[in-house]
């Protein structure tokens, strides 16, 4: 997106309000080194002009002076870190006009699945279809509402891309190619809604699956329509409460996930590693714990962010939350410039933490500072 119109569309939805960063509570207790580790990670990939997965808003020059610095010492200890961050970044209190900074958390679920259909194993995940276009940001098709990111090419001309419902009945046809199969569409719709899996396989291999392309509908949080249904209260809902309902009432399941018109294609994601986290919105492995998603259309990729906030253990205990994370992914629900979904890891327990996280918290970006 251009610089111009990214600014203007902060500057219409915040304001950012100058800090120093004696302002930060606990700021010299972080790990600054393991926080710059994946701040490295950005730096590179800006480094080799590598292409995101998800476009962001273009990254200022500033920004790619203070990762060629950081290049030059990429093992620096805690107090080095600590110190390049003072020496290269301009803290800024993130104050949105309306509402406030809120984080929500999320991680790579891992499922059991099979490259073959079954009876037990009968929900697809689906490669993305040759004539799915993705909009660039800021961009349209002739004939598509500016509100669709995504469009389906019909010979020389181009129409919306069909919805969930649309595609689960069939309206691919022969482009809807499984690449796994999943037992239940619950878990299916997890990965959906995560944007990629570890898959264990039914010879004991285990898959990885990365987004890959999406339909451009609007996302539609089922949590969200539980609650106002009456069905959940949102204070004790949980991703295992969560998963749980939609295996015991399929039918009502069925019909509440296609309130969700957004539906996500993958692909098979040979090239990870097993220590590696998924890949994020911008085209490498997340950190966990140090990589956050944020609203593309109005941050850069590799801008860090410092939180403060409380990050849940289980709805009873949690702990401070002051923590430095490198913006390296986005999502469809992530919204705002004080909106923020905290990366957790892999697994059912990073899980169990990241659907118990849903909470205010202040957003304050580091931007870089011109270099000497």
């Amino acid at each position: 997106m251009p610089e111009a119109e990214a600014e203007s569309r902060l500057a219409a939805q915040a304001r950012l309000e100058p800090l120093s960063f004696e302002d930060l509570d606990a700021w010299a207790d972080d790990d600054h080194a393991a926080a710059f580790r994946a701040f490295l990670r950005s730096c590179r990939a800006l480094d080799a002009s590598a292409a995101a997965l998800r476009p962001a808003r273009t990254p200022e020059r500033r920004l790619e002076a203070v990762c060629r610095a950081a290049l030059k010492n990429p093992s620096p200890s805690r107090a080095e870190a600590r110190r390049f961050f003072e020496a290269h970044f301009q803290p800024f209190a993130v104050i949105p006009h309306t509402g406030q900074g809120f984080l929500t958390g999320y991680y790579e679920p891992e499922f059991l699945g099979s490259r073959t259909p079954d009876a037990r194993y009968r929900v697809p995940l689906l490669a993305r279809p040759d004539d799915l276009v993705t909009i660039p940001q800021g961009e349209t098709l002739p004939g598509i509402d500016k509100g669709l990111q995504a469009a389906r090419r019909t010979g020389r001309s181009y129409e919306p891309y069909p919805d969930r419902a649309a595609i689960e009945d069939g309206a691919l046809g022969p482009l809807a190619k499984p690449i796994v199969y999943l037992r239940e569409p619950g878990e299916a719709f997890i990965i959906h809604v995560q944007g990629s899996s570890r898959i264990r396989l039914t010879d004991g291999s285990v898959m990885r699956v990365a987004y890959a392309g999406r339909n451009g509908r609007p996302y539609t949080s089922i949590g969200r329509l539980l609650v106002q249904r009456g069905e959940m209260d949102l204070e004790s809902m949980t991703l295992a409460r969560l998963m749980g309902w939609l295996k015991d009432n399929p039918g009502p399941a069925r019909e509440l996930m296609r309130q969700n018109q957004s539906y996500i294609f993958f692909r098979e994601a040979g090239e990870l590693a097993p220590e590696d986290g998924p890949i994020g919105g911008a085209g490498f492995p997340l950190v966990p714990g140090r990589s956050l998603a944020v609203d593309r259309q109005l941050w850069a990729y590799g801008l860090p962010f410092w939180l403060e906030g409380e990050l849940p253990f289980s709805l009873a205990k949690s702990e401070p939350l002051r923590r430095l994370m490198i913006a390296q992914d986005t999502g469809s629900a992530i919204v705002g410039p004080a909106r923020g979904d905290f990366f957790f890891g892999s697994g059912e327990e990073a899980g169990i933490r990241a659907g118990l996280l849903r909470h205010a918290t202040r957003f304050v970006v580091l931007q870089p500072k011109a270099q000497p």
